[in-house]
């Protein structure tokens, strides 16, 4: 049995959606949840249109790449990733949030974004 847990996002701050979505994933808010045991909930998050972002906060935030090799670094600020999908930046906040282990890619793809009212 697969457990659902739904989220709205209407009107609240971003950092405060992602840690729920992150400790759903992990199979916190469950009663029976054990360290070394999988669990992997479906977590959805509906109207991320509705999202409370601070423009501030946006323009001074930055996600940092770097390759390895001289002139490798990439820098995108927040702004930027916001304007061009509205999605990654969430699932980026999200990803920062999950413990970086085998585990974590099989744990963000039971996460599911609506823009809207549908689930």
């Amino acid at each position: 049995m697969i457990k659902e847990i739904i989220i709205d996002a209407k009107g609240k701050k971003m950092g405060r959606v992602a840690s729920a979505a992150a400790l759903a994933l992990r199979g916190k808010t469950s009663a029976d949840f054990l360290p070394n045991r999988i669990s992997f909930p479906r977590v959805y998050i509906k109207n991320i249109d509705n999202l409370d972002l601070s423009q501030e906060k946006l323009k001074k935030t930055f996600f940092i790449k770097y390759s390895g090799y001289p002139g490798g670094q990439k820098i995108k600020s927040a702004h930027g990733v916001f304007e061009k999908d509205k999605n990654e930046l969430l699932k980026k906040a999200i990803l920062g949030m999950l413990r970086r282990n085998k585990l974590r890619s099989k744990m963000i793809k039971n996460l599911i974004l609506y823009h809207g009212e549908q689930k």
